[in-house]
Formats: C-alpha cells, structure tokens, sequence
C-alpha cells in the first residue's frame, strides 16, 4: 500500500517503521506542511491508498474533511474531537471513502476494554468505580480518549476519571471498583507507543477495498475468525 502519515510525533514515527516493516511505501507530512489541511487538495490524495493520522485534535477535523471529499481512505488515531463524531459519520457515509477510528490501537487495549465492559457488573451489585490515567506530560487532551471509552463500557455517567500528565509515560489506565466489602483494581500499563502503531497499520490493512464508518473492534473480530 501506498500510505500517507500525517503527523511525526512519537507515535506517528511508529506509525512509518512499522508499515515499512510490513512492506508498505510511507510518505509522513507534518504540520508545518500541512497547516488547515492546505497540502491535502484531492490530486495529491489520489495517490495514496490510506491517510493514517496522529495529529492533534484542532488539525484532525480539516484532514478527515479534505480526505473524505477526495474519497480516500483514513484510520484517524488522534483523539480528542469526539464532541464532532456525527458529524464525521455523515460526512463518511455521503462519501465513497472508508473510515476507521478509535481511541487506541492497541490490541491488548481493546482487550482491556471488553474487559471494562463485564466489570460493569460490578456497578450493578453497589460498587462505586473511578479511573485514573497517566500519560506524558506533552499530551494535549485530557480525559485520554482511551479513559474516555473505558467510561462508557463500565456503563455510568458517574464514574469519575482523574488524569495526571507527567515525564514520558506512554499510557497507563486502571479501574479502581470498590464496595465496603472489597475492592478490585484492573489495570493496563502500555510498555511503549509501539503497540499503538502496529494495531494502525493493521487497521489501514483491513479497511482496504472497504467503505463506510468502522471501529478498531471489527478489525479484531476479523482477526479471530
């Protein structure tokens, strides 16, 4: 595949190995290059097979605008602009391009989250649950899309998540669920970016020949067939 990368931060540089590992020709674009999506006009974007982006939740939006209008494909892994997911929906489903997003890559991840989601249990026999995610310092969002998506499997609006944002950690999540009687701690600690990279590429992998609006989850049920 011919892939374009847009950002090349930590992950984004990943991103490129990995798919060159897997025989893929990668071309990564900057912001300084790319501003508002202005080097994204639909001729350039023809060329590539799938736009992989890990950018910044400002910059993403005009990039799945320029991408969908051009009909090329896009595995968004920034997060941070979720308050926009309708609106990308419909710009996806009136356009002849495949999409596919998550809030993390990860496999083991995507594991966790199913995990949160028969956690939800807990709640249901009085448990009171809270999440507590670490990540570096630099990171611009917070909650962490992730946190974000372990919310929404546990089931409650009320489930409070506390961020820290400190040196280089790459991204550690627990669930804390606690009753008078006991307490249950579940946690996923990732020990680098490199598993956020290789769930991406796989993800652009998937989605060729395919349209429409997708999740990281369909990718990994195609995995287990």
């Amino acid at each position: 595949m011919n892939l374009l990368l847009l950002g090349r931060g930590k992950t984004g540089s990943l991103v490129a190995e990995v798919a060159a590992t897997r025989g893929h020709k990668v071309r990564a674009m900057g912001s300084e290059e790319n501003a508002g999506a202005a080097a994204l006009d639909k001729e350039t974007l023809q060329t590539f097979n799938c736009v992989i982006d890990f950018t910044t939740p400002t910059a993403v939006i005009p990039n799945i605008i320029a991408c969908t209008q051009a009909g090329t494909n896009m595995v968004v892994g920034t997060t941070g602009w979720y308050d926009k997911l309708p609106q990308v929906k419909e710009l996806v489903q009136h356009s002849k391009s495949g999409f596919i997003y998550e809030s993390n890559f990860s496999v083991g991840v995507n594991i966790f989250f199913e995990i949160a989601a028969a956690a939800s249990a807990a709640l249901k026999q009085g448990y009171t649950a809270r999440i507590v995610e670490r990540h570096h310092a630099q990171k611009k969002d917070a909650p962490s899309g992730t946190a974000t998506t372990i919310k929404e499997r546990l089931g409650s609006p009320d489930v409070e998540i506390t961020s820290i944002r400190e040196g280089e950690t790459v991204g550690q999540h627990v669930i804390m669920l606690d009753s008078a009687n006991d307490t249950m701690m579940l946690v996923h600690d990732a020990k680098s970016r490199r598993g956020f990279a290789e769930g991406a590429v796989l993800a652009a992998e998937w989605l060729q020949g395919k349209t429409g609006f997708h999740e990281f989850k369909e990718v990994l049920k195609a995995q287990l067939r």
